[in-house]
């Protein structure tokens, strides 16, 4: 059996899961944050021989992560990472032994996704307008676009006008596990985007290609997914609407409102390109309760005593 190191596995692994597995960046990136925390919390440090980290060492990680108060999120994620990196060892013959086969995950306490009511939407869509805090056009295609698509934002941050069709009603994204999956805009985003585009043509003519982001900078260099997210919450802060909100909120928006409109649950499952159906019926949990408070609001109490 190979002696191999913290460190070395753990280079060994990031390269497996990007190039082999193809697992999204931020899926990488993530991982790297993991085995970099787990270098640093562990006895002996990333110079360590894997064979020789014991279940308690690990445990001892965890406990340490508590302490400083991460989420049960993080944590969890955590301990997944660490026992799929033991489960590669295993594969590979780096330790005889998996211990990590013992481990387990923190109950995490459930928590309904967060949505915007019609209203929300519709003042957060229209705040551009309203403020024009940076570039109008473009801000208003981002969010109608999220809206109508339940696209996440690296999604929308990764389209090119070679991915849409010919009236811009749909578009092919690049999902999780770098699967395909197509998108749709109704009127209002399609009508958005194409204003945004005659003016990045003006803006920016060297920006427009067909390989090209759809979405840039003032500047005119491409939005990242970060710089999408500092839009949403300019315009969803006190400058705006003043109700702070994500762009991960319209997906869960588009999701609870296609669910409360009728649609069949595999095909917003297809919609937003989950891999597991689990992950779409938590929105179901969201409508019942949207439904329980109409119930409570609407129906006429008679008054009556017993």
């Amino acid at each position: 059996m190979e002696e191999k190191t913290l460190k070395d596995v753990s280079e060994e692994y990031l390269l497996y899961i990007e190039s082999v597995r193809n697992l999204s960046g931020n899926t990488v990136l993530g991982y790297r944050e993991d085995l970099k925390n787990f270098s640093k919390l562990l006895q002996g440090g990333d110079e360590r021989y894997i064979s020789s980290i014991s279940l308690q060492d690990i445990r001892s990680c965890i406990g340490e992560l508590s302490k400083k108060k991460y989420s049960v999120a993080s944590i969890n994620r955590f301990i997944v990472c660490v026992r799929r990196l033991f489960t590669y060892c295993k594969k590979f013959h780096y330790i005889e032994n998996n211990i990590t086969i013992e481990l387990r995950t923190l109950k995490a306490p459930k928590h309904l996704p967060r949505f915007m009511t019609q209203a929300e939407v519709d003042a957060l869509c229209n705040a551009p307008k309203k403020a024009p805090l940076l570039w109008e056009s473009r801000d208003r295609a981002i969010f109608e676009m999220l809206y109508s698509s339940g696209c996440r934002v690296s999604e929308l941050a990764s389209l090119r006008l070679m991915d849409f069709n010919a009236d811009k009603s749909s578009a092919m994204v690049l999902g999780k596990g770098k699967k395909n999956r197509l998108v749709f805009f109704e009127e209002d985003a399609r009508k958005t985007l194409c204003t945004y585009l005659k003016e990045k043509q003006e803006r920016f003519p060297s920006m427009c290609g067909e390989a090209e982001p759809i979405f840039v900078t003032l500047r005119g260099k491409p939005l990242s997914t970060s710089g999408i997210r500092l839009v949403v919450a300019r315009y969803s802060g006190v400058e705006g609407t003043n109700k702070h909100m994500t762009p991960h909120a319209f997906r869960h928006t588009f999701a609870t409102a296609m669910l409360s409109n009728g649609a069949d649950i595999r095909m917003v499952q297809e919609m937003l390109g989950h891999s597991s159906l689990s992950t779409t019926q938590r929105y179901t949990h969201v409508t019942m309760e949207r439904l329980k408070e109409v119930y409570k609001q609407a129906f006429p109490h008679s008054g009556k005593k017993d």
